[in-house]
């Protein structure tokens, strides 16, 4: 870093996305991408915006908030756009917390919680888990600061209930509670249908996963019209014309044919049941995950050994070095045949490294 920062980020540790080979490899499942593309409709709409680049998009994002709202079942107010989930989260801290209040979320979660309360300059708690990796609604209880959770929670995929969310709502009445719901559609029930009955409660939704737009960055926000007006005041004076022409086009067409997305997240459901069975019947153990990943292990070979392999045969899968978690691959689930490359290049890997310790 130059000299010229600022000594308020010296300390800062950026957060790290799953990594973009830049070459080819055989099997990419390691940053929860859909492996299905979008509509064909959905590319030829991205196609016809793009005729019109040299003007501005619309700041109000009218036609995509009206989409979101009808397939939500919430009015267009009620809903703010954003250029990917992670700015939506961002607005969010920006927002609701501060010298006074800190920001909650759980000690393993998604990476960019704490990086956001880094950058803003915030205090921050964190939570265990239970042994488990769930997570305990009562340790949120009265949690005086800004709750923020991932459901199903990233990287362990272990969801809450819609009522167990209901249960933290209740218990943070002067809290905004924050639920960041990017894998909500593979399983997990989402909290929209709370927002009407909690003015503190803001759901995070994103188009990059369930709908195969991650090349897009586009996201949402849904919570009552008073704080969605809050979020609106600092994207309005930070960037508002945060969403480009292309990405709203693409956003709505897919909302119209969200059949075929639906369709994409049923057989990315039977595929993780069907990697889920392999996998047992080789010994690997894992949490009940409702995202598209999974999270595993090898009681007899450690996770880095198994990351490492995959990588060299040309599987790339995610890693983490947390000490709680650093037995643990997340893998995406990715396509029937891609998940049979992986189960037969991991047999072969535990083959080894069973036979080595014979």
């Amino acid at each position: 870093m130059s000299r010229f920062l600022s000594s308020k980020y010296a300390s800062l540790e950026p957060y790290t996305p799953g990594e973009q080979p830049k070459t080819r490899v055989l099997t990419k499942l390691n940053t929860n991408e859909s492996p299905y593309p979008p509509a064909q409709e959905v590319i030829d709409a991205a196609a016809e915006a793009a005729r019109m680049l040299q003007l501005y998009p619309d700041p109000d994002c009218t036609e995509l908030r009206k989409a979101i709202a009808a397939v939500m079942e919430v009015d267009p107010d009620e809903v703010l756009c954003n250029n990917g989930s992670d700015e939506g989260l961002y607005f969010a801290y920006l927002a609701y917390c501060d010298g006074d209040t800190p920001a909650v979320f759980p000690q393993i979660s998604y990476g960019f919680y704490p990086v956001f309360a880094d950058i803003t300059g915030i205090n921050y708690r964190e939570i265990p888990l239970r042994d488990d990796f769930s997570i305990a609604p009562e340790d949120y209880y009265d949690a005086e600061g800004t709750v923020f959770i991932a459901n199903p929670n990233a990287p362990t995929g272990v969801p809450l209930s819609r009522a167990q969310i209901e249960d933290i709502l209740q218990h943070n009445p002067e809290n905004v509670v924050v639920i960041d719901e990017a894998y909500v559609d593979f399983g997990t029930e989402s909290a929209v249908p709370l927002v009407r009955k909690y003015d503190n409660l803001l759901v995070v939704q994103t188009f990059s996963k369930s709908r195969s737009l991650a090349g897009m960055r586009l996201g949402f926000v849904i919570g009552c019209k008073e704080l969605i007006a809050d979020l609106n005041a600092l994207r309005f004076s930070t960037n508002p014309y945060n969403i480009d022409r292309i990405a709203m086009a693409a956003g709505i067409a897919t909302l119209k044919h969200d059949e075929i997305n639906k369709a994409h997240n049923r057989t990315v459901m039977e595929t993780r049941e069907y990697t889920v069975a392999k996998l047992k019947e080789m010994g690997f153990v894992m949490t009940n995950s409702t995202a598209n990943f999974i999270f595993v292990r090898h009681p007899e070979v450690s996770g880095e050994v198994i990351f490492r392999k995959l990588r060299e045969r040309g599987v790339i899968v995610r890693h983490f070095t947390k000490p709680q978690i650093a037995e643990y691959n997340r893998i995406t689930i990715g396509s029937r045949e891609q998940m049979d490359i992986l189960l037969r290049e991991l047999a072969e890997i535990m083959e080894e490294e069973q036979g080595s310790e014979a």
